[in-house]
């Protein structure tokens, strides 16, 4: 909107709420609306706040431009139970309900979010009071896994009464990929701990997408798989190296500025020196180069130039694309690029392919006039752009499992389709943990 603005597109009226910030929301829904038969379009926030409610009148608007008969308002709410009073309350539904309406939004369904199954009293008293079919008053039960979440709404009709309200055909259900999912979460056979070694582990939900494609990596191998946080900053300690003891797997993911970064090379060298399976993304495959170029290549003033510009040795620079361009905003490479894999390589033995296409997010690169000088000293570079311009998998042949990638693959990973990076990653991990657990065993029969 800004850039339509200073293009003249609005010449010179005052640009407003409504309609043109809202115009560019219902814009951006209808951009991804085009060969899809239903939008499922979630806002967040809490009704009421003031951030939301230029998209809470967007989606008010957009039913009055595709027709009642087919828009649908799902409204996820509250009903706390008061363990003092020893009752369920539904005076959070009943006022966040009102809000709604008060912008002109009646919700058509209700999904209430609660410890218990609520009876039919309480769900007769909900509609009542909020205006909606009794039918479509749903529990959203609290359950041990997210991903047990659509069984639960399932078995409370959800599917048949959004198929009824949106007038389509009444199919049968197919649940059992889901359920076949939440009883291996909850059946596993074994369960594995895997070090994270990042800058932001005070607040994990910034490695969401990453917590969950590890978790999606142990659901086709019938394994738990535990996350313990590394602060990159406390392996610099002394003997802060000992924070990765016992651990089956090291995955260093993404980040930007240096602080922690000689922490995330002291977590490559460990993976590397003590046969540890090695998982580095975006940060943790620039990291791990340069550790390599360092301590394997002799290239002992390898560094970044995103955290010391005059480096001897630019391991890792500004893409070439970017060189003289100081702007952070909008200048990474960013979204959905090619990546040729070797041939006989870990990557393609993992992906079972030799073309794949991953998403990205970073602003420097692999130096390639440095490719040979670590090629000489074993390590492989399996994965490049089709034009030759970017490294993006780097793999230690020998090693039981290292492999580093550039791009996020996070992004792509799915709770019954795991990204099969991370499913490789796994279950490296786990064959480490029954490698290392074989001399325990060995040791106590003779004792």
């Amino acid at each position: 909107m800004i850039q339509k603005e200073r293009r003249g597109d609005y010449l010179g009226r005052t640009v407003q709420v409504i309609p043109h910030i809202t115009n560019e929301i219902k814009d951006a829904i209808r951009s991804v609306s085009k060969d899809a038969d239903i939008v499922l379009v979630e806002i967040g926030g809490t009704v009421g706040d003031i951030e939301s409610l230029p998209f809470l009148e967007a989606i008010r608007q957009l039913r009055q431009d595709v027709g009642r008969d087919n828009s649908l308002y799902v409204h996820l709410t509250l009903v706390p139970f008061i363990g003092a009073a020893g009752e369920l309350k539904t005076k959070p539904t009943q006022h966040s309900v009102r809000d709604l309406r008060s912008i002109g939004i009646q919700p058509d369904i209700l999904l209430c979010r609660t410890d218990r199954f609520l009876d039919t009293d309480i769900k007769r008293k909900i509609a009542l009071f909020c205006d909606v079919d009794e039918e479509a008053v749903i529990t959203a039960k609290d359950v041990s896994t997210i991903y047990e979440v659509p069984v639960v709404l399932s078995g409370e009709g959800l599917d048949q009464i959004v198929l009824k309200y949106l007038h389509l055909p009444q199919t049968e259900r197919r649940m059992h990929a889901w359920e076949d999912l939440v009883n291996r979460i909850k059946n596993p056979k074994d369960e594995i701990t895997i070090h994270v070694v990042g800058k932001y582990v005070g607040y994990e939900d910034s490695y969401k997408s990453l917590n969950e494609a590890l978790y999606h990596g142990g659901f086709p191998h019938r394994l738990k798989v535990n996350i313990k946080w590394i602060e990159a900053e406390a392996l610099e300690e002394p003997n802060g190296r000992a924070l990765l003891d016992g651990a089956d797997g090291i995955l260093v993911p993404g980040g930007f500025g240096n602080r922690g970064t000689r922490g995330m090379m002291l977590a490559a060298q460990t993976a590397r020196e003590r046969q540890i399976p090695y998982f580095g993304i975006c940060y943790g495959f620039q990291w791990a180069t340069v550790e390599y170029a360092r301590n394997v290549a002799g290239l002992a003033d390898a560094d970044s130039t995103e955290c010391n510009p005059d480096a001897g040795s630019k391991v890792i620079y500004k893409l070439r694309d970017l060189l003289g361009v100081d702007d952070l905003g909008g200048t990474m490479r960013l979204g959905s690029y090619a990546c040729e894999l070797a041939p006989g390589s870990l990557a393609q033995r993992v992906y079972g392919a030799t073309l794949v296409h991953e998403r990205h997010r970073h602003r420097y690169e692999f130096n390639c006039l440095y490719e040979r000088a670590l090629t000489e000293h074993g390590l492989k570079i399996s994965g490049r752009s089709p034009d030759g311009k970017f490294v993006e998998i780097a793999e230690l042949p020998g090693h039981p499992w290292y492999l580093a990638v550039q791009f996020h693959p996070e992004f792509k990973s799915k709770p019954t389709r795991p990204h099969p990076l991370f499913a490789a990653f796994v279950a490296a991990s786990h064959a480490h943990k029954t490698r290392q657990a074989e001399p325990r065993a060995a040791a106590a029969s003779v004792a």
